[in-house]
């Protein structure tokens, strides 16, 4: 048989050790980058200066502004941030589990002073259809009372793992049991009563719509928003943006 003639053997996929080990290895690189995807996720989010807990400083003020939104801080707190979040919002939660602490801390040192503009349009993705409403209305009725460390504690509560309920859920808290989670947190009797009464549920819902064309007026589109001197800053995205605030 010539050459011109010699049957063409068919070209068979073959496998050697380096195949496997160029394998292995991609597995490998694979793996690390998931696990450097989880442990990043796990340290972005964990809470800094953990320990604090909430202000402690018998210094601090707290006060419902004419607009509602709730301002606490000492009077000449050097920086002033704005805050806008739902209480249904878990990206909330998330901020104020991984900050909360920290801007305690700043605020009991007078560098920070903090206005919450505490919104309610996850009313929707809530099991009574008004949680967000009423939480604001307990958040003012925590504030009103002046004691700037229930407040501190209450609002820490509120967006807390333990208490913060899940959207599109089968349940959330009562305006009993928000007034109990503010009792907890030491507010006083009428701070109590006014939640557990529903008397600042207009007013809350009058708030929540003035922060919201404030979120609007500001160029964010959702919560959580972060404000510092007039311009948004990446809260979620930089754990270390309360530590570079002047």
């Amino acid at each position: 048989m010539n050459a011109k003639n010699k049957p063409v053997t068919s070209l068979q996929p073959t496998s050697s050790r380096s195949t496997y080990i160029l394998g292995g290895l991609a597995v490998l690189v694979i793996a690390a980058v998931v696990i450097g995807g989880v442990i990043w996720q796990s340290n972005r989010s964990k809470p800094r200066n953990e320990g604090y807990g909430a202000v402690s400083n018998s210094a601090v003020q707290v006060a419902v502004q004419q607009d509602g939104v709730v301002r606490i801080g000492q009077q000449d707190a050097a920086t002033t941030i704005d805050v806008f979040e739902d209480p249904m919002c878990p990206y909330c939660a998330e901020l104020e589990n991984t900050n909360g602490q920290e801007i305690a801390q700043k605020v009991d040192e007078g560098k920070v002073a903090v206005q919450y503009h505490i919104l309610d349009f996850l009313n929707r993705l809530s099991a009574s259809g008004d949680y967000s409403t009423r939480a604001v209305a307990a958040s003012m009725c925590v504030a009103e009372s002046g004691d700037a460390i229930a407040y501190s504690k209450f609002h820490a509560a509120l967006f807390s793992p333990e208490n913060q309920p899940a959207e599109n859920g089968s349940s959330d808290h009562s305006n009993a049991e928000l007034a109990q989670m503010a009792k907890d947190s030491g507010a006083n009797d009428a701070a109590v009563a006014c939640i557990s009464d529903g008397a600042k549920v207009n007013d809350a819902a009058a708030a929540a719509q003035k922060g919201r064309e404030a979120l609007a007026a500001s160029g964010a589109a959702g919560t959580p928003t972060v404000v510092v001197n007039g311009t948004m800053i990446d809260a979620l995205g930089n754990p270390n943006w309360v530590a570079e605030l002047n």
